[in-house]
């Protein structure tokens, strides 16, 4: 069965992340954080739904500093779950928001280097010391301010948004993702913090799964135990988006990795509370059920046969339970069952439909088109869920094309690096349009931004 992971413990306010503490549930919310009505109002909802931490955008110090009047309003309303601090690209606000927030969150790929370009860099070892020495200079300042305040910190590294630096020594592998978050890692424990927790996050559930493994793998040979949250990024919305999590993150979980998580939709943030929640409590089973299935590989298929209450929890325990399997290619076919005594009605149409779905979230057979969409967040400066609504219903018909959504640059022209298209938020009402890696169409007014990628798609086709 499954044994949990040994990790140190991180002190979050009044909350425990890691050791023998509960997995802890967490959503991100998606208000503008200088609007502190509208950010209080979303944080109750998400944590009345179970979330036990929340995390807000602060692109700068206005956003930083407002944090401490949503806590306030929070706070005086009964409401005492951490909030966390989500910092790109500006390092000061990162010291600004540990005075005010239980946690911050630090991206090494923005924190001290130039957003992403794709631009290959060449250093020698001796230029390539002195990059770090700069990580140093601005990261120590901000450790000292969090012990003062006694703030924890998550060095979340995503896929997406991987420096230049760390892509033109290492490339876009594992490997690279790993050591980004190994240069900061190094700094805290050299500066003896230790309230840290650690998150490896991408939209490809195989590079987020192999990724972690070897951060765990890394960090055991250094001899770090350090709390891990996972994630897995822009999985998208409904029955896809929820597939996709339960492949990625299940698979680490039936494994004993993982301490805290979020599932990220591009739905309402409180609509991923109960998702994160049944992953969860589904461990003990899907990890029995991993076994069974993995004995029973034969002809290169899983045979996997499952009872449910219902439909939604059946899809979440399929996908969790051949996770791992599908990821590893331990067989690259699956057939799901419906248990003969079970009283839930499933068609075998959509059982081979599931089937399907998980297979495509696993990265081995894609049966329709591939959504990358964000959950959006106070950076998203355009209606995310009406356009994701528009793309879909107009090219839902393009079977294995990989179309991106997202909500800002923090992530997308990265995460999206091996889709065929890209529509990302540029700015208030803005949007910039992507073929794979390349920016074709800058800074388009939003409500022209659907056709002109519809008329760009169709010009490729033709």
């Amino acid at each position: 069965m499954n044994t949990r992971r040994i990790s140190s413990v991180c002190h979050v306010g009044n909350i425990a992340i890691g050791g023998d503490n509960p997995i802890r549930i967490q959503s991100m919310a998606t208000t503008d954080t200088n609007d502190t009505e509208g950010c209080v109002a979303q944080a109750k909802r998400i944590i009345d739904a179970g979330g036990e931490l929340v995390r807000f955008t602060t692109q700068g110090t206005r956003e930083a500093e407002n944090m401490k009047n949503i806590s306030a309003r929070l706070k005086a309303d009964g409401y005492g779950q951490p909030l966390v601090a989500d910092v790109h690209f500006t390092a000061h606000t990162a010291d600004v928001a540990a005075r005010y927030c239980e946690k911050v969150r630090i991206n090494p790929g923005n924190y001290v280097d130039p957003g992403r370009t794709f631009r290959h860099l060449e250093y020698t070892d001796e230029e390539y010391r002195q990059e770090l020495s700069k990580i140093e200079e601005k990261l120590v300042p901000f450790i000292n301010i969090c012990k003062e305040h006694h703030t924890a910190v998550r060095i979340g590294v995503n896929h997406g948004s991987l420096s230049d630096r760390i892509m033109s020594r290492y490339g876009d592998t594992p490997e690279g993702i790993v050591e980004s978050c190994m240069e900061f890692l190094r700094i805290f424990r050299r500066e003896e913090f230790n309230d840290v927790v650690i998150s490896i996050k991408a939209s490809n559930t195989v590079v987020m799964v192999k990724t972690v493994r070897l951060l765990v793998k890394t960090m055991d040979a250094e001899q770090m135990h350090y709390p891990l949250h996972l994630g897995v990024t822009e999985a998208g919305e409904g029955e896809d988006g929820r597939i996709k999590s339960a492949v990625g993150i299940g698979a680490l979980l039936t494994e004993g990795i993982g301490d805290t998580i979020r599932v990220s939709l591009s739905e309402e943030p409180e609509a991923e509370i109960p998702v994160a929640r049944s992953l969860v409590e589904l461990i003990p089973e899907c990890t029995r059920l991993r076994q069974q299935a993995e004995a029973g590989i034969s002809d290169d298929t899983i045979t996997l046969t499952l009872d449910a209450p219902d439909y939604a929890t059946l899809q979440l325990k399929a996908a969790m339970a051949v996770g791992a399997l599908l990821i590893d290619r331990k067989a690259t076919k699956l057939n799901v069952l419906l248990a003969e005594h079970s009283s839930l009605h499933v068609e075998q149409a959509q059982l081979a439909a599931l089937a399907d779905a998980i297979l495509q979230a696993a990265r081995i057979k894609f049966t329709k088109t591939e959504y990358i969409s964000c959950p959006g967040c106070g950076r998203t400066l355009y209606d995310l869920r009406t356009t994701i609504a528009r793309i879909k219903a107009a090219t839902s018909h393009l079977v294995g094309l990989k179309i991106g959504i997202m909500g800002c640059i923090v992530n997308g022209p990265g995460e999206m690096a091996d889709a065929d298209y890209g529509y990302v938020g540029a700015g208030r009402g803005k949007i910039s349009l992507y073929r794979g890696k390349e920016c074709v169409m800058k800074n388009i007014p939003e409500d022209e931004a659907v056709e002109k990628l519809l008329e760009l798609m169709e010009k490729d086709q033709h």
